[in-house]
């Protein structure tokens, strides 16, 4: 299952020290995303990762873009891990990996090491001018749906 596959990847990047993250890929129609494959952030830019937190250059991202183009999708929104919690940083905030109103970005806490759900997930939206939305643990039964 592509999840549980994504979330295996985010953890064994983190390797329990450092944090990862994925580009997830999909489409959006009548404003549902549905996500259909994912690229790390480290097989866009190798060096991604080596600061202990994500930084993908801008310059790698071209990459990225071949990539959708390849497999007919977009960029839906992006997940990456954290060392304590969910909660955006204030890095998280100022730099957008997608700076487009309605982007969305995931946080799995604790380098994605214990099981996660949607209620130990931080789902934030881009709203643009590094402002974002914080969909509340009552919203994302209905926002974020798991597959099987």
């Amino acid at each position: 299952m592509l999840w549980r596959r994504l979330v295996a990847d985010l953890r064994r990047r983190s390797a329990g020290r450092r944090e990862s993250g994925a580009f997830l890929l999909g489409d959006i129609r009548d404003d549902v995303r549905t996500i259909t494959d994912y690229v790390m952030y480290d097989a866009i830019d190798p060096r991604a990762l080596d600061s202990g937190y994500v930084h993908v250059d801008g310059r790698r991202l071209g990459q990225l873009w071949d990539i959708c183009r390849a497999r007919k999708t977009s960029v839906v929104a992006d997940i990456h891990t954290h060392p304590g919690g969910y909660g955006q940083s204030a890095i998280d905030r100022k730099n957008p990996m997608i700076a487009v109103g309605g982007h969305i970005g995931i946080i799995l806490p604790n380098y994605a090491a214990s099981p996660i759900s949607r209620n130990n997930m931080g789902i934030y939206i881009y709203q643009g001018a590094m402002e974002w939305k914080t969909v509340g643990k009552n919203a994302r039964q209905d926002f974020f749906y798991i597959g099987v």
